[in-house]
């Protein structure tokens, strides 16, 4: 079932891809349930905490009128930096599954591990690699993809890097690591 929901969390990192945001998407799970959702919004807000797990918590605790998320499992398309480590242990989480490792920031181990130490309160159960290969496709794919246009951009050249089906060149339909992405 930890696929299915990652499914889920990687609609909402191309809906980011699609905004021009690092295609980051989460969603939180009770009860076979979907109760929350985000996506990757530091651009549009302006807001360097606008990571797609804070916006799918902050959404929860709003909407369960209260800040312990006790019996979530909340799937992240990207391993969480510290400062979302920090907020699934103070919100209580039950369990993290995530996609693709994050070498740069990652809590979990790719960077720091904050899951490793024992915390004075709480555990949360950790899973990876859960579509990985997916997960760091569309990562790979945007990076790509803005590395390409801002060259152009710069060389006043056109440049094309829509694949079939590709609306733009930030589409993430596009073919990577011997798949095709796409919306669907």
């Amino acid at each position: 079932m930890d696929a299915e929901w990652m499914k889920e969390a990687l609609r909402e990192a191309r809906l980011a891809f699609d905004e021009g945001e690092v295609p980051v998407g989460a969603v939180l799970v009770q009860e076979g349930k979907i109760i929350a959702r985000g996506r990757n919004r530091v651009e549009a807000m302006r807001d360097p905490t606008a990571h797609a797990e804070m916006i799918a918590l902050r959404e929860a605790a709003s909407l369960q009128k209260r800040w312990r998320l006790t019996g979530l499992t909340l799937y992240c398309t990207l391993e969480p930096c510290a400062m979302c480590a920090g907020a699934m242990f103070s919100a209580r989480i039950d369990r993290l599954v995530y996609g693709a490792p994050d070498l740069r920031l990652g809590a979990h181990g790719s960077f720091v591990d904050l899951f490793r130490e024992k915390h004075p309160m709480h555990t949360i159960e950790v899973v990876s690699g859960v579509l990985e290969e997916e997960s760091a496709c569309l990562m790979k794919t945007f990076f790509q993809s803005r590395r390409s246009f801002k060259v152009a951009s710069n060389s006043n050249e056109k440049l094309c890097l829509l694949s079939p089906g590709a609306s733009s060149p930030m589409s993430p339909t596009t073919t990577c690591c011997s798949r095709t992405i796409s919306p669907n």
